[in-house]
């Protein structure tokens, strides 16, 4: 069984499907994909996210404000604990840092991470972190205001060792997408192949960043096992073996939080 650990259904293509996200969702489960985590970005779809979990066996959902999305005014965070306290719930996020598209926003993205962190600690479900070219404020963040024993994941993980060991250090878990099965991404494949694997996950996030050999076209969540397959050749493992230490590092991160 496999996990696709993030993924923004709510946004797919189901132009193959059509128009049916049951259908695309069947695909998956076809394929041997039968948990996901449905992801929120801001306040307007996170009722949309929770309804989907709802809606189908084996999904769940996280809210929270997507840095890209802080705008020029930070979230009710009264409101977002409401939401964030349903039961299909089962994370806060994605939040976090990024300075590579919005910079300019630099000092309220900090401001609307260190909240969703506060109400990670306060729930106690786990975050889910969105980082580029944002490493030493990220780790820092994490640092002063993040629980361990809560923790979270970085997501879409194509940063350094060095900042995927620190935030290991924290208690973290990076979860690597499509983008490792690129050509271009040395670096990332030498990432890959050094988190311990009881902190290793795999994702789509789809619509996003198809993997090879579906790169270029729309994403979806059945292809969360060309990532498997990728990082089972980079560990010399079997395929059956990292879909069931991803499919068990989802399971304790994400609801082993009592």
């Amino acid at each position: 069984m496999f996990v696709d650990s993030h993924c923004h259904l709510d946004r797919l293509d189901l132009t193959p499907y059509d128009g049916s996200l049951a259908a695309a969702i069947a695909a998956a489960k076809d394929a041997g994909v039968h948990k996901l985590l449905c992801i929120g970005i801001d306040m307007q779809n996170a009722a949309a996210v929770i309804d989907i979990a709802r809606q189908f066996e084996g999904i769940s959902a996280s809210v929270g404000v997507h840095p890209m999305d802080v705008g020029d005014q930070l979230a009710d965070m009264n409101e977002l604990r409401t939401l964030a306290s349903a039961p299909e719930v089962v994370a806060i996020g994605e939040t976090g840092l990024d300075y590579f598209y919005t910079k300019d926003s630099a000092a309220l993205q900090k401001e609307s991470f260190r909240q969703h962190l506060q109400l990670s600690k306060s729930l106690r479900k786990p975050v889910v972190v969105h980082t580029r070219e944002a490493r030493a404020d990220t780790i820092e963040i994490i640092k002063q205001y993040g629980d361990p024993a809560v923790a979270g994941v970085l997501h879409c993980f194509t940063e350094s060792w060095e900042m995927a060991s620190q935030a290991l250090d924290l208690n973290y878990y990076i979860s690597f997408s499509g983008i490792v099965t690129f050509k271009n991404a040395a670096e990332l494949k030498e990432v890959a192949k050094k988190v311990p694997l009881d902190r290793l996950l795999i994702e789509t996030d789809s619509p996003y960043l198809a993997p090879v050999p579906f790169r270029g076209k729309k994403n979806e969540p059945k292809y969360v096992v060309e990532v498997a397959k990728c990082i089972a050749d980079l560990r010399g493992l079997a395929l059956e073996e990292i879909a069931e230490i991803t499919l068990n590092n989802y399971n304790n991160l994400f609801f082993n939080k009592d």
